[in-house]
């Protein structure tokens, strides 16, 4: 038997359409689905309830990443930008950090215990920075290489988690300590209750931004490995710089307080601007460097490192106040146009920013293109949760018809009575959600799919069991199949990167049925 499912959050006469039989915990997020269930009494428990919306988006995200990162050396369309611009790829990271923002909002909304709360926010924090160290700091070689192992002096401290440890270490804090305990019940309760989060936000921003165009970037060097008669050996590059306010690869502030902080070695080796057509004969795309091609092409970088990361924490911080406008606005209406708004303002922002000479740059995190995939985040999110929505609403008409059919009066009936209708769950089950219910389950467990395959443990140890020689596997396999089959390489490699985000939801579905959530 399938249990009831609900949507999304709503009010009708100022009480809320649905009453959970326990009042949800302050680690809990403002949720109101419950997960399918069986009538045996071993079934698992059902997870804490979710708001469907953000596991619809956050399990988009997940498909987006599979996509550029697998299908991204085919289309380089869709790869992350060379340097300045923003392409398919470049807004994947600015979702995950917009969804981690909503996420906090509904998880502290209610804090009975600041330090209780702190403790919880710093050790979820150091899990997510190690286990983003584990499998983005080297020890991983990924598809192609059935090695594993790094040289501790080498360890790239920074990645993808690490980064959203980052920005919600901050976000969580300021959630905690820094909200005003005043009850919501007009626009200027609204501002009173999170001005000073703003106020924060605005801060980092300035800091930023003063680091960026302020700071002194001097030459330096940097050691390349090189072979002779003699085996390998090291070669010093010098990059001459002595500006301040570049934006250029080889002569930001970004990159110099990396190599300050972190430590040339401990640096992302294979940068995207080894795409630009400064550093590569098939610019947009990898390929071999042009004549006269600069020293700094074959210079580390890191696009994930602590000063962009201190910006990418304020989209985090945007998603946090579209959190709130969830929390204190109980109306669907209202929500998207507050949400709507907002997106909009935010990408005028940043439009504004690129026509003042602030580039659209992802491995800098400029402030335009904080502003503008913070907005694209907005406005994929208000889409969303207008898709599910509807559904919700159809759903309820479905419910009242039963309902007045049943009893003849729907006015008088309590919504709670009707919830064993097979109309109602079959037109949520059945029909509306089938769309989104991939992701939905790839959002629900997003965190172990992105371990297996965005970070490729799966397809790597898939790529162990060959036949013959390591290029005959599973993997490669089944995509030259669909090259051939397509007669395009390019076209095959899509369909199987598709294949592959089918794969991932019907697993992420298997482990919903189960009851299994991996979650730090």
């Amino acid at each position: 038997m399938i249990a009831v499912t609900t949507t999304e959050l709503d009010e009708r006469q100022g009480e809320p359409l649905l009453h959970n039989p326990g009042s949800l915990s302050n680690e809990e997020e403002e949720e109101i689905t419950n997960t399918p269930s069986t009538s045996s009494s071993n079934a698992p428990p059902p997870p804490t309830q979710r708001l469907l919306s953000l596991d619809v988006f956050r399990g988009l995200t997940v498909a987006l990443m599979i996509l550029v990162d697998d299908a991204g050396g085919a289309f380089p369309c869709i790869n992350h930008s060379p340097w300045f611009g923003v392409t398919l790829a470049d807004f994947v990271m600015p979702f995950f950090l917009f969804v981690v923002g909503v996420s906090i909002s509904l998880v502290f909304k209610k804090v009975s215990s600041k330090p209780m709360a702190t403790k919880k926010v710093i050790l979820r924090t150091i899990k997510l920075f190690l286990l983003g160290l584990l499998l983005q700091g080297g020890y991983f070689h990924g598809r192609h290489d059935l090695t594993y192992g790094v040289d501790v002096g080498k360890i790239r401290w920074m990645g993808v988690l690490q980064r959203i440890s980052i920005g919600y270490l901050f976000a969580a804090m300021s959630e905690i300590w820094l909200v005003d305990s005043i009850t919501v019940d007009s626009p200027m309760a609204f501002v009173k209750k999170y001005y000073i989060q703003w106020m924060v936000a605005f801060l980092f921003c300035t800091f930023y931004m003063c680091l960026l165009y302020g700071l002194y970037v001097p030459d330096w060097e940097f050691e390349v490995p090189s072979t002779n008669l003699f085996g390998y050996e090291f070669d010093t590059k010098i990059v001459n710089c002595g500006v301040k306010g570049s934006l250029e690869p080889p002569c930001n502030a970004v990159g110099l307080i990396d190599r300050f902080f972190l430590g040339e070695h401990h640096l992302y080796q294979h940068p995207v601007y080894r795409r630009t057509k400064h550093c590569s004969v098939n610019s947009p795309d990898y390929g071999p460097l042009p004549p006269n091609s600069p020293g700094w092409c074959l210079a580390p970088f890191d696009p994930e490192g602590i000063l962009s990361s201190l910006m990418a924490a304020i989209t985090c911080f945007l998603g946090l106040q579209f959190g709130h406008i969830l929390v204190h606005f109980k109306g669907h209406m209202q929500r998207l146009c507050l949400w709507s708004v907002c997106s909009f303002i935010i990408l005028i922002t940043g439009y504004i920013f690129e026509l003042l000479g602030v580039p659209l740059c992802k491995p800098l995190y400029t402030l335009s293109y904080m502003c503008i995939t913070a907005g694209a985040s907005g406005l994929a999110l208000t889409i969303i949760f207008y898709i599910v929505s509807l559904s919700f609403e159809v759903l309820i008409f479905s419910y009242d018809t039963a309902c007045f059919s049943c009893h003849g009066d729907v006015g008088t009936i309590q919504l709670s009575n009707c919830f064993n209708s097979n109309n109602f769950m079959q037109v949520d089950v059945k029909h509306f959600r089938k769309p989104t219910v991939i992701l939905q389950w790839m959002g629900m467990n997003a965190l172990i799919i992105y371990a297996l395959a965005a970070c490729d443990l799966f397809p790597a140890a898939i790529q162990g069991f060959y036949w013959g020689s390591p290029e005959n596997n599973l993997v490669d396999g089944t995509e030259s199949l669909f090259q051939v089959m397509l007669h395009s390489k390019k076209w095959g490699t899509l369909v199987f990167v598709i294949v592959e985000i089918l794969f991932w939801g019907l697993v992420a579905g298997f482990l919903h049925l189960k009851g299994i959530y991996v979650r730090l």
